[in-house]
């Protein structure tokens, strides 16, 4: 029961480092980067599918995405898919690829970005603290329920809040790194 209580805390508290660099990955650092497209759904005869499905996306070039369409017939779709996303890149295409062309970061841009960064690192921590929270919850109760002893309660307690740090940790790393290639020019 109480190695349950670790577990789903654990798996919990890894879903929200998931998410969030999920959502980091999709910010736009100055550098092209094929997670930006993991969102954008194109219509495949009447089915939203990821773009991933309908082609292959390469980095030719640092600021470049270069889509190669397997049905040449979707290519309109896929631009289409792409302007009307929160990108705000204009695809071209000549008749055979589609290019992103992604332009330079200008410095308000990118510290805009950077709040945006700590805004979304802040809330996955409060995320974590909830789930730390919850999970002390449950083990209160275990005890109360004479499930657990005072000794195991005190021992699940300190297992939950060393998860708890190590993975504030890994939050702090994931955002310093985001930061540093968000700011590199």
């Amino acid at each position: 029961m109480a190695s349950d209580i670790i577990d789903s805390t654990k798996e919990r508290m890894q879903k929200t480092i998931s998410v969030l660099k999920t959502e980091l990955g999709g910010l736009r650092a100055g550098r092209a980067n094929a997670q930006l497209l993991d969102r954008i759904m194109v219509d495949y005869f009447g089915t939203p599918t990821p773009i991933q499905q309908i082609g292959n996306i390469s980095t030719p070039e640092p600021r470049m995405l270069l889509i190669s369409v397997w049905d040449n017939k979707l290519i309109p779709a896929v631009e289409k898919a792409i302007q009307k996303s929160d990108l705000g890149i204009n695809p071209s295409n000549d008749g055979k690829v589609i290019r992103l062309l992604f332009p330079e970061l200008n410095e308000e841009r990118r510290k805009e970005l950077v709040k945006i960064v700590k805004k979304k690192g802040e809330e996955s921590k409060i995320a974590i603290r909830a789930i730390r929270r919850d999970a002390n919850e449950q083990i209160k109760k275990d005890e109360k329920d004479n499930l657990i002893t005072e000794d195991d309660r005190k021992f699940l307690d300190d297992k939950v809040q060393k998860l708890t740090d190590d993975l504030v940790k890994e939050i702090e790393s994931i955002l310093v790194t985001k930061e540093k290639e968000i700011l590199s020019v």
